[in-house]
């Protein structure tokens, strides 16, 4: 996704109809709000009706969790940044991710918002259960965990500074994602994975140039 200007202020316009245009936004707390209840309700459903053990749960929904960081990389690396001559995919691509490297200061559209994120986690649920069955209960709550957490650290990373000195690499690897190399630093919420497939910037050669990041930040 190549930009000849990046614009710090406003938003992409992704339909010409107002009210599909309207969809495409949300704010974080609206999509806390829709799942936190969700994976309550899962996780009591697991050990209620099907009699899982606390530690099965909690188990099953840590690897989930760390599951999810991985799923997180794959879909940037693959989905997100996916190139094609075909128009219907460039708009895709451009819808799902592109705009928000446009856009970068756009915070409306971080998160997935309710109704295409409702038709999705729906189709990723019943594509678990015929795998895994009766286990999805209790993965499944770990994964939506992983992609509300991933949603934040996004949020985060563009919000403010680092708030630890220990988290300042993951700050900058996807500083440096969205103004140096777009084919690196795909890891959001963890640079795990871009560390283990060689996709991890060299912070220790890299210059951090605060008016690029100055521009990738929210402003107010």
């Amino acid at each position: 996704m190549k930009f000849e200007k990046i614009h710090n202020k406003g938003q992409a316009r992704l339909f010409q109809n107002q009210y599909l245009e309207m969809l495409t936004k949300t704010h974080p707390l609206v999509i806390w709000g829709m799942y936190i209840p969700v994976i309550i309700y899962m996780l009591y459903y697991s050990g209620d009706h099907f009699g899982f053990s606390a530690m099965r749960i909690a188990l099953t929904f840590i690897g989930a969790l760390l599951f999810w960081t991985f799923f997180e990389y794959i879909a940037h690396r693959f989905l997100y940044h996916l190139v094609s001559e075909n128009p219907r995919v460039q708009k895709f691509v451009y819808t799902m991710h592109g705009n928000h490297h446009h856009y970068p200061r756009d915070k409306q559209r971080l998160f997935l918002p309710p109704v295409p994120s409702i038709i999705m986690a729906s189709a990723i649920f019943f594509l678990m259960y015929l795998m895994i069955r009766e286990n999805v209960f209790m993965f499944f709550p770990g994964f939506i965990l992983g992609y509300l957490l991933y949603g934040s650290m996004h949020y985060a990373i563009h919000a403010w500074n680092p708030p630890f000195k220990w988290m300042k690499p993951l700050w900058r690897n996807h500083h440096l994602h969205h103004y140096k190399d777009e084919n690196k630093g795909y890891g959001v919420s963890t640079t795990i994975w871009d560390r283990v497939f060689g996709t991890m910037f060299d912070l220790k050669k890299e210059k951090e140039d605060k008016e690029k990041v100055k521009d990738l930040m929210f402003k107010g």
